[in-house]
């Protein structure tokens, strides 16, 4: 009796990608530890860094100003959901976003945002990088409050994924979000202890 060698197929591995939906079900089946941060970037699940002291301070002062300079102008979620597409839903730090009715039956998309902010001490290479380039698929104002040069790297006018414009303030610097140049801030207020 012989036997005719079959040629073995040949798989490459590939990545298996997930959409917010199986991301939403993944935690409600209890597969995603609710104690950790999460997000979904481009189908990848990504643990976050503990939130330590200095991020988280200066998170509430970002939101105690902006609430307070915003109401009634805005919705101002901390670390909320914010789905850029099927396939990334984000946890920035801090949203301003245009008042409306329906976030009770939807999540915030980028035409629902006029600025983000990402309090970066350990994760600037992340928020640059990865998250920067996902937050211009319409979203028209970023701020990245880079803790440890002490300064916020503002960047607006995206084009094709990619902001336009770049601009570094200072700790002595002010800014205002180009929606609300009415609401002026300076860096150091926030940045500084």
């Amino acid at each position: 009796m012989t036997t005719t060698a079959v040629p073995a197929q040949t798989f490459a591995p590939t990545r298996r990608r997930f959409t917010v939906e199986e991301f939403y079900a993944m935690a409600e089946a209890g597969i995603l530890d609710e104690e950790e941060r999460v997000e979904l970037l481009n189908g990848e699940v990504f643990v976050m860094a503990p939130m330590g002291a200095a991020h988280a301070d200066i998170t509430d002062l970002f939101d105690d100003f902006f609430k307070a300079s915003l109401r009634g102008r805005a919705r101002v979620p901390v670390q909320g959901p914010l789905r850029i597409d099927d396939t990334t839903l984000l946890f920035p730090d801090l949203a301003v976003l245009r008042p409306r009715t329906d976030y009770r039956r939807r999540l915030p998309e980028p035409e629902d945002v006029l600025l983000v902010i990402e309090v970066s001490d350990s994760s600037i290479r992340r928020d640059r990088d990865a998250k920067l380039s996902r937050y211009a698929a319409g979203i028209p104002e970023v701020w990245i409050a880079n803790v440890p040069a002490c300064h916020v790297e503002a960047f607006h006018d995206p084009v094709d994924g990619v902001y336009q414009s770049r601009r570094i303030v200072p700790a002595d610097g002010q800014i205002s979000p180009r929606a609300f140049p009415d609401v002026e801030l300076t860096v150091g207020d926030f940045l500084f202890e």
